[in-house]
């Protein structure tokens, strides 16, 4: 492992249990009545949520109550960039790779906002994610391709202000947490 890889492990695992005792604080709701609020203006846009795993924030009752289509990730590949499939509330889920959930049905879509699941972050927009590099991909290829919207969605215990960073981390938009909104756009 190199020392940046090394340092995000370690990064890694302390954030795992700082969310851990985050989650069993409940403050979902709070977290979840912020994201609403500043997705507000991209309301009607195709916005990609996901489906909590683990002890993960939940965004589902926002993904719910959206103005426009809705998608979560799918994984196509190792080393590829996530695909996205619609979703509804209450659609058929099958289980996809890594313990994600995805639609029974396929139905692709390309995403104006996306929320981002993530392990820990900074308050520069940076973002530590489960290690596969997947966000990393999607968020740049979605960029190359024009305008998107990345905002994290996390604890306010995730944050990290000594985030190890690589230069193929895709910085996010914003990140939204039960405490504060940190809004990094231009």
């Amino acid at each position: 492992m190199s020392g940046v890889s090394e340092r995000k492990a370690t990064a890694r695992k302390r954030a795992f249990a700082r969310r851990l005792a985050a989650h069993a604080e409940g403050h979902d709701a709070v977290a979840q009545a912020r994201l609403g609020q500043w997705l507000a203006v991209h309301a009607g846009k195709v916005l990609s949520g996901y489906l909590p795993i683990r002890t993960e924030i939940d965004p589902m009752p926002v993904m719910s109550a959206w103005s426009g289509p809705v998608g979560v990730p799918v994984i196509a590949g190792k080393g590829r960039p996530l695909g996205f499939h619609r979703w509804v509330p209450g659609c058929d889920l099958v289980d996809g790779p890594f313990g994600a959930r995805i639609p029974a049905s396929a139905g692709p879509l390309v995403p104006e906002v996306l929320i981002v699941p993530l392990v820990a972050f900074d308050r520069s927009g940076g973002r530590l994610g489960y290690g596969g590099g997947f966000y990393d991909r999607t968020i740049a290829e979605l960029r190359a391709g024009g305008s998107v919207v990345a905002v994290g969605f996390a604890y306010a215990a995730q944050e990290d202000d000594d985030l190890p960073k690589e230069p193929t981390d895709a910085r996010l938009d914003a990140i939204v947490t039960e405490a504060d909104v940190i809004d990094l756009r231009d």
